[in-house]
């Protein structure tokens, strides 16, 4: 599991609200949440291989269009 990163929000103008929903995108962005989640419960091996792949071949097809965007210009 990787290391947590410094996450930093800034709060402008006393605006908690604003700031509070900034810090929670950036962390679902993360995946803190999915990773405290798939803590709380046992995770077959064969079920932890299953979504280990499907997680490299999500990788690979947003890489593959990213790169093929960028290959037009």
């Amino acid at each position: 599991m990787r290391e947590f990163g410094s996450l930093e929000v800034k709060v402008i103008g006393n605006d908690l609200e604003k700031a509070m929903k900034t810090l929670k995108r950036k962390l679902q962005k993360d995946g803190v949440f999915r990773r405290l989640k798939a803590n709380m419960s046992y995770e077959k091996p064969s079920e932890c291989r299953r979504r280990k792949r499907r997680e490299s071949e999500r990788k690979q097809r947003t890489n593959r269009l990213k790169s093929s965007r960028h290959s037009r210009y």
